[in-house]
């Protein structure tokens, strides 16, 4: 028996949106049902999580770290 690859709750979510517009990618983005408790998450991205990550260098000099950048322009 082959084991079924892990996955995470939102590809999950995306495939069944998939299996829903049977198969057609471009039906998932023009979805007509907008009052399906899974049409927010059917792109494959958490909306609760909009904003978050991918901006670590931003971050620390936000918050008063420091950055690269910001100990070369310290060093001038």
């Amino acid at each position: 028996m082959t084991e079924a690859k892990p996955t995470t709750p939102i590809r999950a979510i995306r495939a069944k949106c998939l299996d829903c517009c049977c198969g057609i990618q471009s039906e998932v983005r023009n979805c007509p049902t907008p009052d399906c408790p899974l049409y927010p998450y059917r792109m494959g991205h958490n909306p609760a999580r909009k904003g978050l990550g991918g901006k670590i260098g931003n971050f620390s000099a936000e918050k008063g770290g420091t950055t690269a950048e910001s100990e070369e322009a310290e060093e001038e």
